[in-house]
């Protein structure tokens, strides 16, 4: 089974699918990854306001915010890998990532 991470930029909660304005681009996103849950995909998501541990453990991740800070946020990792920094994936490109 495949697994995604992402590691998003600050948002208010988990998905960023919250208050009165909510970012369409996230909801999109949301959606994706329950499809991708629902096609046998490992999800992991971790938030910067949240869970900032996930990001110093992971080198990948430190490494790429050494050099550009919060900008390369949102990162996606899948297999040891980051396979998109900057922007939230459309689904075809997650379902490529993965081999779906």
């Amino acid at each position: 089974m495949s697994k995604i991470e992402i590691y998003d930029p600050p948002l208010c909660c988990p998905t960023g699918i919250c208050g009165p304005s909510v970012d369409p681009v996230l909801v999109r996103f949301a959606a994706d990854l329950e499809w991708l849950k629902e096609n046998g995909v490992e999800i992991a998501r971790y938030n910067l306001a949240q869970q900032p541990d996930k990001f110093a453990a992971c080198e990948l991740v430190r490494q790429a915010m050494t050099l550009a800070g919060k900008l390369c946020l949102p990162i996606v990792v899948v297999e040891g890998r980051i396979v998109s920094q900057n922007k939230y994936p459309e689904r075809d490109e997650l379902a490529n990532f993965v081999g779906i």
